[in-house]
């Protein structure tokens, strides 16, 4: 049994992310999804809570055919030590998968092997522009999974995002 561990912000989780799991699920039997920069949310960048982000992976998922385990990971702003932390917060795992030269570095640093994968529609399936969508009231829905549609919904989402992207009046 082989399993992997992908790592991302989901910020939203959307379907560039569906897609790399369902092209992970091609050589793994399990797949831990770390859910990055865990302790942040209530911002434009970050607007999900981790649990919020652990629901919409979670629906989002419910249909593919692979045992996936979502785990908080906590940012550690000391990168020589990153992987050690992502290892302890996560059950074992085999292999690694990433397009982040950084995250790439630091695990074959740490000796574990990573492989990436195409992007999908990169130019317009990230979560920043699924981000902007949302602030400006646009057609975002078609780039998310629609559980994840729902979960947005159940939360208040738009609202959040559009509210926590607001400026004060002097001017921050």
């Amino acid at each position: 049994m082989q399993r992997g561990f992908y790592i991302g912000r989901f910020q939203p989780f959307h379907n560039g992310h569906r897609n790399m799991v369902q092209a992970i699920a091609e050589d793994v039997d399990e797949l831990v999804l770390g859910i990055g920069s865990a302790g942040d949310s209530h911002s434009k960048h970050d607007p999900f809570t981790a649990g919020e982000r652990i629901m919409m992976v979670t629906k989002a998922l419910v249909d593919v055919d692979l045992v996936t385990y979502a785990v908080p990971i906590e940012d550690l702003d000391r990168n020589s030590v990153w992987v050690s932390h992502v290892q302890s917060m996560s059950p074992d795992f085999d292999v690694a998968y990433s397009n982040n030269p950084l995250v790439i570095q630091l695990f074959n640093e740490a000796g574990v092997e990573v492989r990436q994968s195409p992007m999908f529609n990169r130019d317009v399936l990230e979560g920043t522009e699924v981000r902007e969508r949302m602030i400006k009231g646009t057609n975002w829905q078609p780039l998310v999974p629609d559980p994840v549609v729902e979960v947005i919904q159940e939360i208040g989402g738009i609202e959040r995002i559009q509210r926590v992207s607001e400026s004060d009046s002097n001017g921050e």
